[in-house]
């Protein structure tokens, strides 16, 4: 008979051994075998490991004792981060684990999730965590691990705590058995295309990703929400894709001007990086985002807005914002080396700025379209059309110019020179 999966329990056994000792045996009894690693720093561990806390220091740093020496808890803590990191993503790699948890506080919790972002998406990864009912952002980032609320504080098995980590073992026992189960399958050998979303342009999406499905691709949209974005770039950069579909390129005007989805200054960096072959679209660069009314700052206050939820207030971005914008979003195209193009909806860069609605506002779009003709380098494709954005036609144009841009050869001395892609398609 085949071995059960492992899960490997990784936590700090000098301060909450009992904790892990607990969730190894609940998770033992329903049949799969466990892999303990210590990533304490701090003092002697009250659990037995496979994986000795010495030896995922020594995989953090080459000083690892110096470090540990001078017991500054922050320090440590990055150290066993860095080794949790190396060590876990070597066992996955090798198939000797299959699903990975941990409990802990902050400094736990710090270490286990830089540790579980070191894993391959799909990979089962849960966190059971005193901060999981907070912002989480920064432990999560791009990754799929789920973050457990402990409730109580990971200190002792009470009758809260018992309940809590033993739902928890469940989980990733479920998590673990799904993907084993997946594991048989044989996966799309499809290539990739990544396609960017909001709410105000999810017909236009649509449309384009059916086009380009038909033509033998997968698309994966992301939801343009900052950790979308973040996702989305995160993938590109992986080497995995082989085009982007970046119509919704909204989180700039929330990085410029100080909404909440914002997704950093390297959005729209990984395609250039990486030279996969992109559409660029000023998606929804008409807003910026922020929460219910209330949130917003006051220096806002004499803005045009839009509620588009009672938790959801858009804010129209001005003429000077879209000539930022515009320029932004030209320097980064500009650094493409694989093909790229281009389009502008001239009527409706969403649907709320659609003439008669809420953000119409032709002065600012025109800043933004002619801020982009400006500052693009030539050879450069813009094609520029008088439709909204959500018009089928316009998405078809998307869709078509980024199956050229895949196709055309891929020649990195013939495009910086400016020449063109092959025209359309037949």
């Amino acid at each position: 008979m085949p071995s059960p999966p492992t899960i490997a329990i990784l936590g700090t056994f000098d301060t909450k051994g009992p904790e892990h000792a607990f969730i190894a045996d609940a998770i033992r009894r329903q049949g799969f075998d466990t892999k303990l690693i210590d990533a304490g720093s701090m003092g002697t561990p009250a659990l037995a490991a496979d994986i000795p806390a010495a030896q995922v220091a020594a995989t953090g740093d080459d000083n690892w004792r110096e470090i540990l020496a001078r017991k500054d808890r922050g320090e440590c803590v990055a150290l066993m981060g860095r080794g949790a990191a190396c060590v876990v993503a070597g066992l996955a790699a090798e198939g000797k684990i299959h699903g990975i948890i941990s409990l802990g506080g902050g400094g736990g919790t710090a270490i286990a999730t830089a540790a579980m972002r070191a894993l391959p998406l799909g990979f089962p990864k849960l966190m059971v965590s005193t901060l999981a009912s907070g912002n989480t952002a920064a432990y999560v980032g791009t990754s799929d691990l789920v973050m457990f609320p402990a409730v109580v504080d990971v200190a002792g098995i009470n009758r809260v705590s018992r309940a809590i980590f033993e739902n928890a073992a469940g989980a990733i026992c479920g998590m673990v058995a799904a993907a084993e189960k997946r594991r048989g399958r044989t996966s799309s050998d499809k290539p990739l295309v990544v396609a960017s979303m909001f709410g105000n342009t999810t017909a236009c999406v649509t449309e384009a990703k059916r086009i380009i499905e038909a033509a033998g691709y997968e698309v994966l949209v992301f939801h343009a929400t900052g950790t979308g974005g973040r996702g989305m770039e995160a993938l590109i950069a992986s080497g995995l894709v082989a085009g982007v579909l970046d119509i919704t390129t909204t989180e700039w005007a929330d990085e410029l001007v100080g909404g909440i989805l914002g997704a950093g200054r390297e959005r729209l960096d990984a395609a250039a990086k990486a030279r996969v072959p992109a559409i660029i679209a000023p998606g929804c660069l008409d807003m910026v985002n922020f929460g219910e009314r209330a949130s917003v700052p006051a220096r806002f206050s004499d803005r045009r807005f839009y509620q588009h939820n009672p938790q959801v207030t858009l804010m129209r971005t001005t003429p000077a914002e879209c000539a930022e914008l515009g320029r932004i979003i030209a320097e980064k195209v500009n650094r493409y080396l694989a093909p790229v193009t281009v389009l502008l909806p001239r009527r409706a860069i969403s649907i709320i700025s659609a003439p008669g609605q809420p953000f119409h506002d032709p002065e600012a779009d025109e800043a933004l379209f002619a801020a982009v003709r400006k500052s693009l380098r030539p050879g450069i494709p813009v094609v520029e059309m008088e439709l909204e954005i959500n018009d089928p036609v316009f998405a078809r144009a998307c869709a078509d110019a980024l199956l050229r841009n895949i196709d055309a050869p891929r020649s990195e001395s013939a495009f910086m020179e400016g020449r063109a892609p092959p025209g359309p398609r037949a």
